[in-house]
């Protein structure tokens, strides 16, 4: 394997909604590099990318794969993403260390969701994009229409560079060559002149794409006007360096299972693409940057870990600076660990070859470091770089897990970890006081995903349930309660007198005409709520310096199941203001009680509630699913905060209680044939409706008497 230094490698991501061809694509790129000799299908689930037992299964991506192409003395990294929105996670890493994201659109569907979901990712980061659409021998495809999508949602700066040739699914028209080309069944491109049914439209392409690339550039604009032309040099120079800014985004066309425009694609991503060294310097933490320098000091991000048995244990990386070498000791950013470097590979698919060195601007693999995640940083010793890290998505489908043999917890939080780690948009909580482990992903299909790689990888069963929703308690109103704690055992026994007030949280305490405010203290509850404690005793009618500490943990032990369902409770405010303690029988123990049960007593006469979580949810669907969708999330108890017009999409702006959005993205693909996606973030905790309220309570009840 050669080595190639940054000028002649182009790393390049195939993003796009979920059946637009990116793996049929891939394939067919290796065919037509000559890496392959026959391509595989995705029903035979024998392509080079979607090699994993659940993708093969599915027959769906559900990694993002990388693959390697060898054309024309430039090597060609290409990342096939998963188009399903469960594996956006996959989509951000690979968009961070690419140079080009290559949006591929199916003709016969036009612009998806999972398109615009990976233009945002790409937008993120800044990546250069281009468009290519696919499946041009389809029925019923309208490119005209695909391309006025595009333009609507992504901008003037989508351009055609390509059409196709009415009446033959095999020719399409280039206009930066102004030729017609013709593929045969092997992708055989033969040139000719322009049919003159096409030569009209083609001219008035040639000239838009002309103008689009000279108003990016001043140096071309004034040949333009000194000449009236680019050459297909200057042209192609003009549009790669557009590209860089995210003025153009040009538009390609292929057939990928047809063998038809492929070819001319690996052209284009050679001589039109940008290099490594053509993109502005990298990003640091702290607002530095380093530069695609193969001779500066080895800098390299890991954005991907993959660990199993029928492939191996990898570490994917891209070398941002420097030249990695078998053997060199690096530094983990993060950690401070160091790092020794295994065997280099270059990667296609489950396929690997080693390779003796890689250098800036490359991506590669090594055997999966031990100490090193994905979003790490290695350097040179004595270096303090650390490389802007992947901005994974936050988690927002939850599911309860319970292993199937008792046991195995430690052995489920063990595997569950790992695979957190490997991979950023997934999330591991135990809630003790629900008494469950909750994992966290962007999907049902991402954590069966989980499920199937915990059994076949760590050897654990596990079975998804409900989650219990994480209710809270509260006051709405003031209340006052005495309790006497009193026990005489024989010698010393037990005595503790308190008057309690207990109000909600609100401003400043107000003090009754019979209580006067001596000092308060704040205690932080474990869900970000506050309990205050306000000692109001005068003439010392209980030691509060003595006693105050019993008394608060008596509260706060009976704040964490509170009165109405077993719920924690916060935002109360607590006032000591009377009591009675006996020189010999007083102590914490007694205070201790006694507080735990005066609070249980106002507690129950404050007028409690249950609050629940609200999340804040936004919906993106096509027009014509608006209704759908809105008359569902009516169901939920949604309050609809507004709807806006996103490109082609409605995105629909609510605030959804927790508990109505369990499986919602499921519900959310079915009414919208796949094409809905949606947003979720815990905004903040509100009071339940009096029924919603008393279902929960009765359920509580019916658990705590089983």
């Amino acid at each position: 394997m050669n080595v190639y230094g940054a000028d002649r490698i182009r790393n390049v991501a195939l993003v796009g909604h979920q059946g637009s061809g990116k793996t049929m694509l891939a394939e067919s790129m290796l065919f037509a590099a000559g890496a392959l000799q026959r391509m595989g299908t995705i029903a035979e689930g024998n392509t080079v990318s979607d090699y994993h037992p659940s993708e093969k299964e599915r027959e769906m991506s559900v990694f993002a794969s990388l693959l390697h192409i060898e054309s024309n003395g430039i090597k060609i990294n290409v990342i096939d993403t998963p188009g399903y929105p469960d594996f956006v996670g996959e989509v951000a890493a690979s968009l961070h260390v690419v140079d080009t994201a290559i949006f591929v659109i199916n003709a016969a569907e036009g612009v998806q969701v999972g398109t615009e979901l990976a233009w945002r990712a790409a937008e993120d980061d800044s990546t250069p994009a281009m468009f290519v659409i696919n499946h041009l021998d389809k029925q019923n495809t309208d490119f005209r229409s695909v391309v006025a999508q595009i333009k609507e949602r992504f901008g003037r700066g989508a351009t055609v560079v390509q059409l196709p040739v009415g009446g033959s699914t095999r020719s399409i028209i280039d206009v930066l060559l102004m030729k017609q080309i013709t593929f045969d069944n092997k992708g055989k491109a033969t040139l000719s002149e322009i049919d003159d049914a096409f030569t009209a439209e083609a001219e008035t392409l040639h000239n838009d794409l002309i103008e689009n690339i000279a108003e990016n550039d001043e140096s071309l604009m004034e040949l333009y006007f000194e000449k009236g032309t680019l050459t297909e040099e200057e042209m192609r120079h003009g549009l790669r360096a557009a590209m860089v800014q995210r003025e153009l985004f040009p538009i390609f066309l292929t057939s990928a299972t047809g063998h038809v425009g492929v070819s001319r694609l690996l052209e284009v991503i050679g001589n039109v693409c940008p290099a490594p060294t053509d993109l502005p310097e990298a990003s640091t933490v702290g607002g530095g940057s380093i530069a695609s320098d193969a001779k500066a000091e080895p800098v390299a991000l890991i954005y991907r870990t993959m660990a199993e048995h029928h492939v191996g244990d990898y570490s994917f990386f891209r070398v941002f600076s420097g030249t990695l070498e078998h053997g060199m000791d690096l530094v983990n950013a993060q950690t401070g660990v160091t790092e020794r470097l295994g065997q280099l590979f270059t990667i296609s698919g489950q396929h690997r070859e080693p390779v003796d060195k890689m250098v800036a601007g490359d991506l590669g693999a090594l055997v999966k470091l031990k100490n090193t995640h994905t979003n790490n940083t290695l350097h040179q010793k004595g270096s303090k770089v650390e490389m802007t890290p992947i901005e994974f998505p936050e988690p927002h489908y939850s599911i309860a897990v319970v292993s199937m043999r008792d046991g195995e917890e430690d052995k489920l939080a063990q595997g569950l970890h790992q695979l957190a780690e490997e991979d950023p948009s997934l999330s591991m909580v135990h809630d003790q006081h629900l008494s469950q482990l909750v994992l966290g992903g962007q999907g049902e299909m991402h954590l069966e995903i989980v499920k199937y790689r915990l059994k076949n990888r760590f050897g654990v069963d596990i079975e998804f349930s409900r989650p219990k929703v994480a209710y809270r308690e509260t006051v709405q109103a003031q209340s006052r309660a005495k309790y006497r704690h009193k026990k005489q055992t024989g010698g010393a026994g037990q005595f503790a007198d308190i008057s309690m007030l207990i109000e909600p949280l609100e401003g400043e305490f107000v003090p009754p005409s019979d209580i006067s405010k001596r000092g308060e203290e704040t205690q932080e509850t474990s869900w970000g709520s506050k309990i205050e404690f306000i000692n109001a005793i005068v003439g010392g009618v209980i030691d509060m310096r003595r006693f105050f500490g019993a008394i608060r943990k008596g509260v706060l032990e009976a704040s964490q199941n509170g009165p109405v369902a077993g719920y924690p409770v916060g935002d109360v405010r607590v006032v000591i203001y009377d009591g009675g303690m006996h020189a010999v029988d007083s102590n914490d123990a007694a205070f201790k009680s006694a507080a735990r049960m005066c609070y249980r007593d106002a507690f129950r006469s404050a007028n409690p509630v249950l609050l629940e979580p609200i999340y804040d949810v936004e919906v993106l669907v096509p027009e014509s699913y608006t209704g759908d969708v809105m008359g569902d999330m009516n169901t939920r108890r949604a309050r609809i905060q507004g709807i806006e017009a996103e490109g082609i999409f409605q995105k629909i702006i609510a605030q959804v209680p927790e508990a109505e959005l369990y499986r919602y993205s499921t519900t959310l693909r079915s009414l919208t044939q796949g094409r809905g996606l949606h947003r979720s973030k815990f905004s903040h905790y509100e009071a339940m409706p009096r029924h919603v309220q008393d279902k929960v309570v009765a359920e509580a009840q019916e658990l705590e008497e089983a």
